[in-house]
């Protein structure tokens, strides 16, 4: 197939204003938990704290996804980013929260969509109070593309996953077979990291999203992503997520809430300050 990814110029010379791009959506609805990008002391809420919608299509092929049904909607009717956002800013209002938060499958994947969509919710919403949150793998998040996210579209709190830092354990985790490609998408979404750090610290909120489960990471590999992270800031927000049975992995085995406080005792004992882990009886965060 001939994939052509930049919109069409047909009349006016300006592409966002001949072609509006559209994407499948699942939501919104309130959630009570957040994600990566969610401040820690929110989660204890035992509320709604935020609204969110779930974007289909991902540039991973994960064989445990943890929201395929999503990921892998094509049969969806698509919406544009003003409709999205108008439903998004309703969710709001029903809800009564500032947080609005866009995940998947994988949200950045199309660009003109994400970028008009959190322009549009920011028109919507011109309230200093309201938050406008990404939660990625980051393994598209260039510089270029961050910027025009925040500069632009207003983009407040942003959660970025890059799952691993060895490329074996990147590929074993997503499914990407080639090696040349996950380095890639690894060196990405680590460089997201970083270059939110340097440019963007105090502006905006970054979390950083790490999976567990025995089966696909090591606990020395969970101690050098520790270090990693420690290096840029050990500050940042780590959520680490208890990866469970499902998709195509089914014999998996869901972390115990004892391994899961081991992993945070691992990461907290390579320099990190502000790890929060999931577990089947709740978060548990830096208190």
């Amino acid at each position: 197939m001939a994939i052509e990814t930049t919109l069409p110029v047909v009349r006016s010379g300006s592409p966002q204003a001949d072609h509006v791009p559209r994407r499948i959506i699942h939501g919104p609805q309130g959630h009570a938990v957040g994600g990566k990008a969610t401040p820690w002391w929110l989660k204890a809420e035992r509320r709604y704290i935020e609204v969110a919608i779930w974007a289909a299509g991902c540039n991973l092929r994960c064989p445990q996804c943890q929201n395929f049904a999503t990921t892998y909607d094509g049969t969806g009717r698509p919406v544009t980013p003003q409709k999205a956002a108008l439903l998004v800013t309703q969710a709001r209002q029903r809800y009564q929260v500032d947080r609005m938060a866009i995940s998947g499958g994988e949200a950045t994947l199309n660009r003109p969509w994400l970028v008009q969509y959190f322009q549009a919710l920011k028109t919507l919403n011109p309230d200093p109070e309201a938050r406008l949150h990404l939660d990625s793998n980051g393994t598209l998040l260039t510089p270029d593309y961050i910027d025009e996210l925040i500069l632009e579209a207003g983009v407040t709190d942003i959660g970025i996953e890059p799952k691993a830092v060895q490329v074996a354990t990147f590929q074993r985790i997503t499914g990407i077979a080639d090696a040349t490609l996950a380095g890639r998408y690894l060196d990405t979404a680590w460089r997201a990291v970083e270059y939110v750090v340097a440019t963007y610290s105090g502006q905006v909120f970054l979390g950083v999203g790490m999976p567990y489960n025995q089966e696909l990471v090591s606990l020395d590999e969970v101690g050098e992503f520790g270090r990693r992270l420690a290096s840029i800031d050990s500050g940042v927000q780590l959520c680490v997520l208890d990866y469970f049975p499902t998709f195509r992995r089914q014999e998996l085995r869901r972390p115990h809430p004892s391994e899961m406080l081991n992993v945070k005792r691992v990461l907290e004992g390579a320099g990190l300050r502000t790890v929060v882990v999931q577990t089947t009886i709740g978060h548990f965060g830096p208190r």
